[in-house]
This record gives structure tokens, C-alpha cells and sequence, in this order.
């Protein structure tokens, strides 16, 4: 009995959809870069995005421990999306902040040019 090409093919792909997914390893190295970023502008715990970034790369890494590589990298990809999150909050409050004080600043300005004159 001979076998149609295009149905080794077909088979052949078939099989390579069952194997198991790669180590994410570098979605792992993304997820803990962002995190370190969020830190370093000041993003701690206490911002809500942060902590479920903490709390995701914490199960990736036990997901990649018990080999399970694909929901390591969906963890480790939404941790780096809420480390990011939270990064950016951080910059933002930061800039409002910053807004604010040189607002005080000019009104502090204009009432001595009024003063003065």
C-alpha cells in the first residue's frame, strides 16, 4: 500500500502541534527585565499592577519547574505586560507630581510680580 505524500505531511504536522512547547526561557528573561525597571522607578508592592507581576513570574518559574512550558510563557508574558503597567503608573505619578510642584511654583511667581508692582 502506498502512502500519499500529502498525508506524511499532513501527519508529520499533526505530531509537531502534540509536542510540548519550548522553554520560555526568553520571555522569562523579558518578565524579570520589566520588573527590574518597575523597581527602579519606584514601583513597589504597593502599586496593585506590580504585585500581580510579582505574583505572576513567581508561578511562571514554578510552572517552568514542573515543565510546564506554556503556561510558564502566559504567565510570564502577562507579568511583564503588568510590570510595565505598573511602571508606567509610577512615571505618570511622578509627572503629576512634578506638574503640580512648578504649578505652585509659577502662582508663587505671579503673586510677587503682583506684589511688586
Amino acid at each position: 500500500m502506498r502512502v500519499h505524500p500529502f498525508y506524511l505531511l499532513l501527519g508529520a504536522f499533526a505530531l509537531g502541534g502534540c509536542a510540548s512547547a519550548p522553554a520560555p526561557i526568553e520571555q522569562m528573561r523579558l518578565a524579570d527585565q520589566a520588573l527590574d525597571q518597575a523597581r527602579a522607578v519606584g514601583a513597589t508592592e504597593d502599586t496593585a499592577e506590580f504585585k500581580l507581576a510579582v505574583e505572576k513570574i513567581t508561578q511562571a518559574r514554578s510552572d517552568m519547574a514542573d515543565k510546564a512550558f506554556k503556561a510558564a510563557r502566559l504567565q510570564a508574558e502577562q507579568a511583564e505586560l503588568d510590570a510595565r503597567v505598573a511602571e508606567a503608573k509610577v512615571l505618570t505619578q511622578k509627572s503629576q507630581d512634578q506638574l503640580a510642584a512648578s504649578n505652585v511654583r509659577i502662582d508663587r511667581l505671579r503673586k510677587q510680580l503682583q506684589e511688586g508692582q
